[in-house]
């Protein structure tokens, strides 16, 4: 069975209804990045990081997969879908993907400021000041801020590396280190980019570009390499 590997985006959870930071109604506009997306934000003000967060994760609650999920998930039947997302949603796993690699950390979990290791499933939305982990350290948000290294890219290098076909779904390909990926990945595999700002920055091999919306770009991707009408 070949290898499918999916790089995913912003842009497949904005059509769930889930806001993203780059467009002209995204969350940057509320809130600026130093204030609410790194280290330095956290020791200054928690409380705002955390009103910041539990915003996000109460939208989460509030959406659904759509069908660019259900159609990664359809493409299980005759591949071996591996997916790294950029996301940090759990959009992927509720609509049925069973091999999801999260490069930016994951909404509905926490972790000790403590012991980095210590990673719990939030109970409901919301984590307040106070609430603690088992070493009796302050929880934070389970992301990887702005300035932090980026513990599973190692591991995403590895999977793209081993692909038949990379698909790249609802990213321009602008946030590093996730849009290297796209170097890494074998000369001769085919590589499709949905999205409707698609514009590589260098010239990549054998490259179909689909300039569409996640879930119209997935039924164009469907036809092109499997033969079959996307849904």
């Amino acid at each position: 069975m070949k290898k499918l590997i999916v790089l995913t985006g912003a842009g497949i959870s904005q059509e769930s209804g889930i806001r993203t930071f780059r467009d002209s109604d995204g969350l940057w506009n509320n809130f600026r990045i130093e204030d609410v997306a790194s280290p330095e934000a956290w020791k200054r003000d928690p409380q705002m990081v955390l009103d910041f967060y539990n915003i996000r994760r109460k939208q989460l609650y509030e959406v659904e997969p759509n069908a660019a999920h259900f159609a990664l998930v359809a493409l299980e039947q005759r591949y071996d879908v591996q997916i790294i997302t950029q996301n940090v949603d759990d959009l992927h796993e509720r609509a049925g993907s069973t091999n999801v690699l999260h490069l930016h950390g994951e909404l509905k979990k926490v972790r000790s400021t403590l012991d980095e290791n210590l990673v719990y499933l939030l109970n409901g939305w919301e984590l307040r000041l106070g609430d603690l982990c088992e070493k009796g350290s302050q929880l934070r948000p389970h992301i990887v801020w702005f300035g932090e290294p980026v513990p599973n890219i190692m591991a995403a290098t590895i999977m793209v590396r081993h692909a038949d076909i990379f698909l790249v779904v609802g990213t321009s390909l602008q946030v590093y280190p996730a849009a290297g990926l796209m170097q890494y990945v074998p000369l001769h595999v085919p590589k499709y980019l949905v999205d409707p700002e698609a514009e590589p920055h260098y010239f990549v091999p054998n490259l179909t570009i689909i300039r569409e919306k996640a879930t119209d770009g997935m039924v164009k991707f469907t036809a092109a390499e499997t033969g079959l009408p996307g849904k």
